[in-house]
């Protein structure tokens, strides 16, 4: 049994999984083309994520590849169902990418967003995050879930399958809510607007958390056709959020705006261990408790190693 998933750990013939190495998951990639610069992934990595144009190559060009196929052919089952009942419209396919604060959520999103939007047939591709549903924070202050912000009681669910059971019903113009990491909070009366994409990524700490076996309750991940698990060592992890927030101490927290503008001054030792302790307290127990459980049901794991590159890669078989 793994001591932290809680998940039964069996022999590798009974996994769910298909394994490959950094190496045999390149070797995948067969003629898709590169369709980025060096310049273009610049804008798309997140701070203190490194990622390069040979990560592309390796990992993001063969996973383009597979969704291809995999949106091709469920596209297809779409319009055989719709056939069947006399229905029409587009049916989004929506991709989930989960993982731990820091383990570079958000630059994954975003690269796999820039790939599949360059397809040759250049589908509609949009990104939301989950951060926009979180509860604003008179409210997480009230109900006293500041110490628990994105764990899975922070966030308003009822909102979120709301707005992921519109876009699947291909409904124009659905909003989402808007989250600034700058003031730590909704922004009022401000949202992004999804007016029928081809493909759907939705990014967050939590979003396959499964449904509840007694509870008719639907879920983000219930409408996701294809997930994404980001995973990385734990030691890892809370060296790549340290070396984020003394980054960030010396460039946004400086912003008068910004939620942690008490952190800017902190000497660098007062700040190494703030970091650890909002980590240790926060957000090493929500991937404990929340996050991790929930890898075993993404349709790709994808390892990080400490340099930030990708070097395992598991896909769920079918």
């Amino acid at each position: 049994m793994d001591e932290i998933s809680g998940l039964a750990t069996l022999p590798s013939d009974f996994s769910i999984y298909r394994h490959f190495t950094r190496a045999e998951w390149a070797a995948l990639r067969a003629d898709t083309p590169l369709t980025l610069t060096g310049e273009d992934l610049a804008k798309l990595q997140s701070i203190n994520d490194p990622i390069s144009l040979e990560e592309v190559i390796a990992i993001y060009l063969p996973l383009s590849r597979l969704l291809a196929l995999y949106v091709a052919a469920t596209q297809g089952l779409f319009k055989a169902t719709q056939r069947f009942l006399g229905a029409d419209g587009k049916v989004p396919y929506i991709i989930g990418v989960a993982g731990s604060v820091a383990v570079g959520k958000s630059t994954t999103a975003r690269v796999l967003k820039s790939l599949l939007s360059r397809w040759p047939n250049t589908p509609k591709v949009e990104l939301v995050t989950t951060d926009g549903f979180l509860f604003p924070n008179e409210v997480l202050v009230r109900d006293h879930l500041m110490d628990k912000k994105g764990f899975p009681e922070s966030y308003d669910g009822t909102a979120l399958v709301r707005f992921l059971s519109q876009i699947k019903a291909g409904q124009g113009n659905v909003n989402a809510p808007v989250y600034s990491h700058l003031t730590y909070d909704i922004v009022p009366d401000k949202f992004i607007t999804v007016d029928r994409p081809d493909i759907l990524i939705v990014e967050g700490l939590n979003v396959l958390q499964p449904s509840r076996p007694d509870s008719d309750i639907a879920f983000a991940s219930d409408f996701f056709d294809f997930s994404i698990y980001l995973d990385a060592n734990e030691n890892d992890l809370l060296k790549w959020y340290v070396a984020r927030f003394m980054r960030l101490r010396q460039t946004a927290f400086r912003d008068p705006r910004s939620f942690f503008k008490k952190y800017a001054d902190l000497t660098d030792e007062e700040a190494r261990q703030t970091a650890i302790d909002i980590w240790t307290r926060i957000n090493l127990r929500n991937l404990h408790e929340n996050i991790l459980p929930t890898r075993a049901r993404a349709s790709l794991v994808l390892t990080k190693g400490a340099t930030h590159s990708i070097e395992q890669v598991a896909l769920r078989k079918l």
